[in-house]
């Protein structure tokens, strides 16, 4: 396949599930908000929220004040945002625009109307209805996006770079959604707050669709060392870090060429680390700590792909 193709097929793959990923985090922010806070509060989840994304410098660049409206319309509507959620759907139509005759035509229509279908989403419409309709609208178009991948693609080269695209952003997204949440809820609240702690882990769980899936698990309490657990060494919870590893070795083996040894060699030892890992070791020395090291590999395979497959990035 050529490097050009395969990177188009990849990045759309990427927009898509970071426009899901984004709508995720941000469903749960909107849940969090109707409890009782202080304006202080706020402003420190989503400062958090924002570091963590990479998006703090971009969004003080524009703006003076953090506060829930304009950071939600900077993340949800703002095209001079690379990384809005409009900004990532459009992103995704002009890649697979560009290689429509690799992608089936249902996918391709899929992604579409998609990004037609987004415009209809006006901020001022929202500000009426809420913004909980257009979330779940941008998780079902993802969802949508990836069963057809599935479902019509041929099993080629072209199949295994958008779905190594889908499980790198993947995991990406699910460090920095327990990461910051994490240490926003962990230290949030007193003890006494048990109601307050319950409904924001459960927040936490729903925004990565784990809820039910926590319950049937551990049927228990909701306790952050398990959370972590579930979100990072589940093989089988499909949101968690080591699902999307083990989808990564796998394909970076499918696609493998003579130069990709090394980035194999990487992401095998990192998912045998989570295969074989225990939340009390990767604990051990706090949360955060494991989070930066494992966002950082998360990082370098992105990086190394890009280099062993796809078009190098010219300056």
């Amino acid at each position: 396949m050529l490097s050009r193709t395969a990177d188009h097929v990849y990045w759309m793959a990427r927009y898509m599930e970071r426009a899901e990923n984004l709508a995720r985090i941000l469903d749960v922010h909107h849940r969090m908000s109707l409890l009782p806070q202080s304006a202080g509060e706020i402003e420190r989840q989503w400062t958090a929220t924002l570091d963590i994304m990479g998006m703090l410098g971009a969004y003080r660049a524009q703006h003076d004040v953090i506060d829930t409206d304009t950071v939600m319309h900077f993340l949800m509507f703002d095209r001079d945002n690379p990384s809005s959620i409009v900004s990532c759907l459009r992103a995704a139509r002009e890649n697979a625009h560009t290689v429509r005759g690799t992608l089936t035509s249902e996918l391709w229509e899929a992604i579409n109307a998609t990004w037609l279908k987004v415009n209809d989403f006006a901020p001022s419409r929202l500000a009426e209805t809420g913004p909980t309709e257009f979330f779940d609208w941008v998780k079902y178009r993802s969802h949508l996006s990836r069963g057809v991948t599935v479902g019509t693609m041929l099993r080629d080269e072209a199949f295994h770079f958008t779905r190594l695209g889908t499980f790198i952003e993947r995991a990406d997204n699910t460090l920095r959604i327990l990461d910051v949440k994490y240490h926003l809820l962990r230290g949030a609240h007193t003890p006494n707050d048990a109601a307050v702690d319950y409904y924001q882990w459960s927040a936490l769980l729903h925004s990565v669709s784990a809820f039910e899936i926590y319950r049937r698990v551990y049927r228990d309490q909701i306790t952050p060392s398990r959370v972590a657990e579930l979100l990072l060494l589940r093989p089988d919870m499909p949101r968690s870090l080591a699902y999307c590893m083990r989808e990564v070795y796998g394909l970076l083996q499918a696609v493998a060429n003579g130069r990709s040894a090394e980035t194999q060699r990487r992401a095998g030892e990192f998912e045998a680390s989570l295969r074989f890992g225990r939340i009390e070791e990767l604990m051990r020395d706090g949360l955060h700590p494991y989070l930066d090291s494992a966002l950082e590999r998360i990082l370098d395979l992105g990086q190394r792909i890009s280099e062993d497959f796809l078009v190098p990035v010219t300056t």
